[in-house]
């Protein structure tokens, strides 16, 4: 079922049949250089998270699978995810490494803000990135988040990004 349709992407609920290019892209070391997340060890451990992902049902939202609508081919992911530890609903995104530098992360993320802010009713929504990682600062810069605070983890740095609603420009 397609969640959001921008003018050049659909972004729908993950599916099983996504695990091979979920797979794919969290094998690439460049794509997975600024994320901080494990790698999947086969398809099967792929599928099994897609399989048991509760955000959908939990939040009425999640990351969806980032679709290109000329094409049909996934690309990534992209969407809005609530992180208890820091009660904050977090806007992230993940794309093959040919579909950078295309505008498709910033193109997706408008919708995920205009989705969380209009349909979902947040107040504000928060984007977290390594301090090292310019091309995702820049997106979430562009999509109209600015600067909030900066945090330390396992020697490593993390910029966290925001936007209140009233303050969103499409």
């Amino acid at each position: 079922m397609v969640i959001l349709e921008t003018e050049r992407l659909l972004l729908r609920e993950s599916v099983e049949d996504d695990a091979q290019d979920f797979f794919d892209l969290t094998n690439d070391p460049e794509v997975m250089k600024y994320t901080g997340d494990v790698v999947f060890k086969s398809v099967e451990e792929t599928r099994n998270l897609i399989r048991n992902y509760e955000d959908y049902q939990k939040n009425s939202y999640g990351r969806w699978s980032t679709i290109i609508k000329d094409t049909n081919e996934i690309i990534g992911w992209c969407g809005l995810k609530y992180i208890k530890e820091i009660d904050e609903t977090d806007l992230g995104f993940r794309f093959k490494k040919k579909y950078w530098n295309k505008g498709y992360a910033t193109e997706a993320s408008i919708a995920c803000l205009e989705l969380g802010f209009n349909k979902h009713k947040l107040d504000q929504i928060v984007g977290q990135v390594y301090k090292e990682h310019a091309a995702s600062r820049r997106v979430l810069e562009k999509v109209g988040m600015s600067f909030w605070k900066e945090l330390y983890d396992d020697d490593e740095s993390w910029l966290v990004y925001g936007i209140k609603k009233e303050d969103f420009r499409p």
